[in-house]
């Protein structure tokens, strides 16, 4: 739908800002044998490892799939395994779908600026972009080449060596990210073209059950909040014999210092029985106790 698409682009955008933003303060080659490789790698793959677990973190629907798997009632609703697991499936790839923009995005930018490329793979690049002696060292070699990412290390005779090598692998690591960048669209473009073709649903009737889904899902949170709200003034007013918002209070109760300390403290969720479960201290406080305890009378005049 367009609310994904914008969202996606929207993701997109932040990422590659980020991006450019990450790279110009914290990037910095170290220029060193075997630590170039590593530090190149984690600013290309950490990264998009952090974005990947965060866009998992953000989706509702990871919370949706994995919230109460293991209760027991959950164990005994759940009646075709297959169907499930055809559920289950279907709903991990919407999830990782809309989870890899973020990283996708940071790898295809990083590779086509090219400079976590070069300062990883500089030191492995072939040995006759390398103009110097041919008796060096292969140790040697390597610690010069390690140095290219950084010219104000290269001695000037390299200089003009240090310029090709960092052309080839620019070259490379931007051929590279158009190539990931292609792969993804073709991907998720064939991905929509099968979903398709296997909907149960025609186009129109599709349009239509999106529709539902959405609307319902409006209207079931503007329930949900609605609903707890009423039921939560039921308890507020047992305690403190009003309701927020209520005109003319002619009288309001006094908590005891027991009550304050039956509702204070930390809670989890209780269940109660079968059925039912304790949200808060004070709904289960409201459902224990009793209506009674001290009043006040107001003057109703302010």
């Amino acid at each position: 739908g367009k609310e994904v698409v914008i969202a996606n682009a929207i993701i997109a955008i932040l990422t590659i800002g980020g991006q450019q933003l990450f790279s110009f303060f914290t990037f910095s080659c170290p220029c060193h044998v075997g630590q170039n490789l590593i530090y190149g790698l984690a600013f290309l793959g950490v990264p998009a490892l952090i974005l990947l677990v965060v866009g998992y973190a953000l989706n509702n629907q990871t919370w949706r799939l994995v919230t109460g798997k293991r209760s027991p009632l959950q164990e005994e609703t759940v009646r075709n395994r297959l169907l499930q697991c055809k559920l289950i499936c279907f709903v991990l790839c919407s999830i990782t779908g809309r989870a890899l923009v973020a990283p996708v995005t940071w790898l295809a930018v990083t590779l086509i600026n090219g400079s976590y490329y070069v300062c990883a793979t500089s030191e492995y690049v072939s040995v006759h972009y390398y103009g110097a002696d041919p008796n060096v060292t292969a140790s040697e070699r390597r610690r010069i080449l390690a140095t290219f990412p950084c010219s104000q290390l290269v001695p000037p005779e390299l200089t003009r060596a240090r310029d090709e090598v960092i052309l080839l692998l620019r070259y490379q690591s931007q051929v590279a990210g158009w190539l990931l960048i292609a792969v993804v669209v073709i991907t998720v473009f064939l991905s929509y073209c099968l979903a398709s073709c296997f909907s149960p649903l025609s186009f129109l009737h599709f349009r239509y059950w999106s529709s539902y889904v959405h609307n319902e899902q409006e209207l079931f949170d503007e329930a949900t909040d609605q609903h707890s709200r009423l039921y939560a003034m039921q308890h507020i007013r047992k305690f403190f014999g009003f309701v927020p918002g209520s005109e003319n209070v002619k009288e309001i109760r006094i908590p005891s210092l027991k009550e304050w300390q039956a509702i204070s403290g930390l809670a989890f969720l209780k269940r109660v029985d079968e059925e039912h479960y304790d949200y808060s201290l004070l709904h289960d406080w409201a459902l224990k106790e009793s209506v009674n305890g001290k009043y006040l009378t107001t003057d109703e005049d302010p």
